[in-house]
């Protein structure tokens, strides 16, 4: 019986060690030696770990992240090659399924902010005579000292930071610009160099190049929803699709770009339609970021939004689209959600520390929002977290990320310890691991929820929980950290349910 149980202990322990791995490495942690059993812990795989972390932000398009990421695993090997851009890619799809956003997601992951990145919209170089606004006009033009180019070095190096010297430089909707812009990209493409209005040069060769573009939507739209024929009443296998949808933006390229151009991409990734388990993970993020904004902005006057299971479904009832994607959940929140709640604070009936309930009305047609008295106890400025886990490194770094918060950190890495820590201390908050040497932290939970019905806990899992464990995290309104996560997804949690009164604190 031992020997069945290594292999499920080797793979949680390998679940938990990258875990930990992607934490410490949001923060510049580095590993304590001497403190982990190396036989029973393997060396995490880092490219692993930065594809974990954007297939979490950037939901549903888990080859995007697997394309991407070997570029810039090559660049920091030193082993990219000289005179051309780290990497160049053409993103196609349907709109709304997330390639602006892996740009961003990949900027906050490299430099630790989505803003970090050159965009340039292609949109506004329609016109030939436009086209001179991303390299300046040459001396002898009227105005030339006026016209300041739009791609410099300098405007490069800003987008870069201490963390990782490599730029993110965005072409968004290339197929709207004129022709000459493709032309004048041929060089940055192939050589890594541009050369601008006044004779100076701009080098590429540490960017990383993405162009957009929404190329044969219209036909890929065609073949998710066909309107006639003996298609639309058999959906297609989800691999079929996807490959009928690549040929459907690989033909769209060739028809609009010549081939030099296409040839200069080292690769083209088509973007798949968002199914239903995306959006709802999407939708999680969208409120996770409302609680986040709320805290921020509102400071001592912030409030803890709650949305049940009922009222998400709700909103991803209206949101769902799959000709606009994640976009029109995006305008579903902020219509039904967003707004509403901005006219309750506005009006002042919401309390500072109050917790904002959303349901659904008796007709099922909208949303009621009411803001309830926080419990007569108010939210402990400096709470007490008890953290289980058997991976002694992640206990160690959140024991740290949280005394720098202020906030105390108890640590037990089997359910017997976590029990006796319990009786003696009562945390405000439990972070459990779902696996455990002697039990699992959904039942734990429910155990500690029954001797203190006010705590918060929080499970955490490297692996999808069986239904009957699912079940009992909504029945309860255990929130779920799917590993791996980053350190400030462990904070969030903690500030947008427990203190509510102190979001504007950043860790």
């Amino acid at each position: 019986m031992k020997d069945q149980d290594r292999p499920e202990q080797r793979r949680r322990t390998r679940v938990r060690t990258t875990s930990a791995s992607i934490i410490k490495a949001e923060s510049g942690v580095e590993k304590t030696k001497g403190t982990v059993n190396r036989s029973r812990r393997q060396s995490p795989d880092p490219v692993e770990d930065l594809i974990a972390v954007l297939s979490q932000k950037v939901v549903g398009q888990p080859a995007a992240a697997r394309v991407i990421v070997p570029y810039i695993q090559m660049y920091q090997a030193g082993l990219a090659p000289e005179g051309r851009p780290v990497g160049v890619f053409l993103l196609l799809g349907p709109t709304g399924t997330g390639k602006t956003k892996t740009i961003e997601a990949l900027a906050e992951v490299l430099h630790g902010s989505p803003k970090n990145l050159l965009k340039i919209d292609c949109g506004e170089f329609q016109m030939e005579h436009e086209v001179a606004k991303l390299i300046g006009a040459p001396p002898g033009y009227l105005g030339h000292r006026e016209t300041q180019p739009m791609l410099t070095q300098q405007k490069l190096n800003s987008v870069t930071s201490e963390k990782n010297s490599i730029s993110l430089v965005l072409f968004d909707e290339i197929e709207k610009a004129a022709p000459s812009m493709t032309r004048l990209l041929l060089g940055v493409l192939d050589k890594g160099i541009l050369r601008l209005g006044d004779n100076s040069s701009v080098n590429f060769e540490k960017s990383l190049v993405f162009l957009t573009s929404n190329l044969g939507a219209r036909e890929m739209m065609r073949e998710i929803n066909p309107d006639f024929g003996f298609q639309s009443a058999q959906p297609s296998e989800r691999t079929d699709l996807y490959s009928k949808l690549q040929s459907i933006a690989l033909v769209a390229v060739r028809k609009r770009f010549s081939p030099e151009f296409v040839n200069r991409i080292d690769c083209i990734i088509t973007y798949q339609p968002l199914t239903a388990e995306s959006l709802s993970a999407i939708l999680d993020q969208h409120i996770v970021d409302l609680q986040a904004h709320v805290n921020t902005r509102l400071g001592s006057r912030s409030f803890t939004l709650d949305v049940p299971f009922e009222a998400r479904q709700f909103l991803l009832r209206k949101g769902t689209s799959a000709e606009y994607g994640a976009r029109e959940l995006n305008r579903t929140i902020h219509r039904h959600l967003t707004q509403p709640l901005a006219t309750l604070v506005a009006t002042n009936q919401v309390a500072p520390g109050a917790r904002v309930r959303v349901d659904i009305n008796e007709a099922e047609d909208k949303l009621n929002i009411r803001a309830q008295d926080a419990g007569i106890e108010a939210a402990p400025s400096h709470p007490t977290v008890l953290l289980v886990d058997d991976n002694r490194d992640l206990l160690r770094f959140l024991e740290r990320l949280m005394a720098d918060a202020g906030w105390v950190l108890l640590t037990a890495e089997s359910a017997t310890e976590a029990k006796r820590l319990m009786r003696e201390h009562k945390p405000n908050a439990a972070l459990l691991d779902y696996m455990l040497p002697d039990g699992n932290g959904v039942e734990l939970g429910v155990e500690f929820l029954q001797a203190v019905p006010q705590m918060l806990v929080i499970v955490m899992t490297g692996t999808i929980l069986p239904p009957e464990e699912e079940a009992l995290c909504e029945e309860h309104n255990f929130p779920v950290l799917r590993k791996p996560f980053l350190a400030s997804d462990v904070m969030n949690q903690i500030r947008s349910r427990l203190l509510p009164a102190s979001g504007s604190a950043r860790a």
